[in-house]
């Protein structure tokens, strides 16, 4: 039973088409977060940086893209580029662990050192408000349907593209769309 229900999750999301919206001028460097750790994590930082925001979880069939984000990370962070990891329960109950759990599970498991948030909702009427926004300004594309769905925002803080999760963060569009927006 769980595995139709996966499957259909997965089939499901080809038929949200992207849908820009812009009813939402706002940037994501009006955004703020707080960490992993507790701390303030302003998005203002990250002007004029190409910025990949991942919906992560610990116990998803998809977890092993935290190396392929880590290695994204390692080879563009000095070419204006940072990924944010946002850990989420929404789907399937699969980040459980509190966030010192979950910094430990990244650094323990994967060697992580990009910016991971506490864990938040992402998707419906709580999630938090980057989603929020995310959803309102680039549609429905934008709201994620599963864990590691990622969405690409240019430098100027708008959403450029969305990834569903079973598009691997180092697959050829994804990188191209990153190296595109980071000599834009």
């Amino acid at each position: 039973m769980k595995k139709n229900i996966f499957y259909f999750i997965i089939i499901s999301m080809f038929f949200f088409s992207k849908n820009i919206n812009a009813n939402d001028k706002r940037t994501l460097h009006e955004f703020s977060f707080t960490d992993v750790d507790g701390k303030k994590y302003l998005l203002s930082q990250h002007k004029d940086k190409v910025v990949l925001l991942v919906n992560v979880a610990s116990q998803c069939g998809f977890t092993k893209q935290y190396t392929d984000l880590q290695t994204l990370w390692d080879k563009y962070k000095s070419k204006n580029f940072v990924v944010i990891g946002v850990p989420s329960n929404d789907f399937g109950n699969q980040e459980p662990g509190s966030n010192a759990e979950i910094k430990n599970f990244c650094e323990t498991n994967f060697n992580i050192n990009f910016p991971i948030m506490e864990k938040v909702s992402v998707k419906g009427k709580n999630a938090h408000p980057v989603y929020l926004w995310a959803k309102e300004s680039y549609g429905s594309a934008a709201e994620p349907k599963w864990n590691f769905h990622k969405i690409l925002i240019d430098k100027k803080g708008q959403i450029n593209d969305t990834f569903i999760s079973t598009t691997n963060p180092q697959s050829e569009k994804v990188v191209k769309k990153i190296e595109e927006l980071i000599s834009n």
